[in-house]
């Protein structure tokens, strides 16, 4: 450890008691000490994702958050909290990625000490972080902690989505809740290496926002004529494969059943089971934690399941990763920049208004935390 480190450290931590409370908190700990092969980050910046909201609240209504001694409380109703059984009693520590200084480090990662780096290492909702120095990301010279924050999770995701529709043999993709900062890394990378897309999205200032970026299929949900326009753009690029970050609803159903449509059309003979084109959704979000609802109106091939951006890069393999971070970080502030519509700090997020703000699902309404604030 070097003079210029504290000895203690403040940590965000997620605890749910059996009474049925949530308790959020500012946890005072030990600054960690790295050990060989690991570096210890002053974390500069760190995104609250969705991903980190579904750990940090879990079943929780944000809406219902209170601050009482120091900490905020949310209760849960019964159906909630036996929903969270398995993790009642667990303090779970929050925040996939983030970004920031080396200030410490252990044998064999001694060079990237004074370095500004980027991991998805857990835990980032701290003022520090130990990380495994393989993990850590080096950000060129000019590139800020707040530009290397969210360095993983969205253009990682984008790119493992890319490599599932080459590994099981699709031609296209569609994807929905498309506006989100995820979904414009996506417009970008799939115009750039030339993959049809279909975008679909709620509102029409949306389809514009696409469409500005060179969007050529975006099909607006809240429009009248959205089943034949979904079922055209699908025509058009030929998609088989979607990624549905909704969850929800009817959704998943309806692109099965343009995909189907589409299929239909082009078979030579009648079946009574449909075409024998295969169609995949895969969920991976839950912006409606409402039943996901299936009319079953597309035959009998066909396949819905969950999808996890790291279960994908292990499939992969390490070498193959290797290459994907690699151009993370060669268009990380092009491609793959963030946009943030607030910076808050780690003792701002436990605020019950600012908490409810970030929760918000909004297109542009990502928050960035500075732990130094």
């Amino acid at each position: 450890m070097t003079t210029s480190v504290p000895s203690h450290s403040l940590q965000l931590t997620s605890t749910l008691g059996a009474a049925g409370e949530l308790t959020l908190e500012l946890a005072r700990i030990p600054t960690p000490v790295p050990g060989p092969g690991e570096v210890l980050i002053q974390v500069e910046a760190t995104p609250v994702n969705p991903s980190d909201l579904g750990v940090l609240l879990g079943p929780a209504d944000p809406s219902q958050a209170r601050r009482a001694g120091g900490r905020t409380v949310i209760p849960l109703p019964p159906a909630a909290l036996k929903a969270a059984a398995r993790r009642v009693g667990r303090t779970l520590t929050v925040g996939n990625e983030g970004a920031g200084l080396v200030v410490a480090a252990g044998d064999d990662a001694r060079a990237l000490l004074g370095r500004r780096v980027a991991v998805m290492a857990g835990g980032m909702y701290a003022q520090h972080r130990v990380a495994r120095a393989a993990d850590a990301l080096v950000l060129p010279d000019g590139v800020s902690a707040a530009d290397g924050a969210a360095a993983f999770v969205n253009p990682l995701t984008v790119l493992a989505m890319i490599e599932t529709m080459r590994l099981e043999g699709h031609a296209g993709l569609v994807h929905t809740a498309a506006a989100s900062n995820l979904g414009q890394m996506l417009v970008k990378v799939c115009a750039d290496d030339q993959i049809p897309l279909v975008n679909i999205v709620r509102r029409q200032e949306q389809a514009e926002l696409l469409r500005g970026l060179g969007a050529r299929h975006v099909c607006d949900s809240s429009a009248p004529g959205f089943e034949d326009d979904l079922r055209a753009a699908i025509a058009a690029t030929g998609a088989t494969l979607a990624f549905d970050a909704i969850g929800g609803g009817r959704m998943v159903s309806q692109i099965l059943s343009a995909m189907e449509a589409v299929a239909v059309e082009r078979m030579s003979e009648f079946s009574v089971y449909g075409s024998d084109t295969p169609k995949q959704v895969y969920v991976y979000g839950v912006l409606d934690p409402s039943p996901t609802e299936l009319a079953r109106n597309f035959g009998m091939t066909w396949d819905v399941g969950g999808w996890l951006m790291p279960q994908v890069l292990r499939r992969l393999g390490a070498g193959r990763a290797a290459q994907l971070r690699e151009r993370v970080l060669a268009e990380l502030t092009t491609t793959f920049a963030s946009h943030y519509s607030r910076e808050i700090s780690l003792a701002e997020l436990l605020e019950p208004e600012v908490l409810l703000a970030c929760t918000r699902k909004g297109t542009g309404e990502k928050a960035l935390i500075n732990p130094a604030r």
